[in-house]
């Protein structure tokens, strides 16, 4: 007896649909920057910006870093504090406080639903 393909197509078809969908989800969210300073004393701030930005840099979580290895690895590397973002003037800031640390140090920008994560370079302070 030999069986009909058609369901099998249609399965594949529904499912290559479901995953290429998917796909198209992620790749729709909105590009983001993060930007990381140390005025002095440990301190570490910077902003994010996106061409959505009510949606991708207001209330946006951020992450500090301190960088162990030659590259940035989150997996690795020692998250010494958090913020969310606030307008600042006509930009949205971020501004951890004095952590009195220093070293190498970056910032990351929580992915969210509708915007993609973002890094900042890796700036280095030194204790005065």
């Amino acid at each position: 007896m030999r069986t009909k393909p058609l369901p099998i197509i249609m399965a594949l078809v529904v499912a290559s649909t479901l995953a290429v969908g998917g796909l198209a989800g992620a790749a729709t969210r909105a590009k983001t920057t993060v930007t990381i300073q140390s005025p002095g004393g440990g301190e570490y701030r910077g902003y994010v910006s996106s061409p959505k930005p009510k949606l991708c840099a207001k209330n946006r979580k951020v992450l500090l870093y301190k960088q162990t290895g030659t590259e940035q690895d989150r997996s690795v590397d020692e998250k010494m504090g958090s913020d969310t973002t606030s307008l600042q003037g006509d930009r949205y800031q971020w501004n951890t406080g004095q952590t009195g640390e220093y070293g190498r140090f970056y910032a990351f920008a929580v992915r969210t639903p509708d915007c993609k994560p973002a890094f900042s370079d890796t700036i280095k302070t030194k204790a005065p």
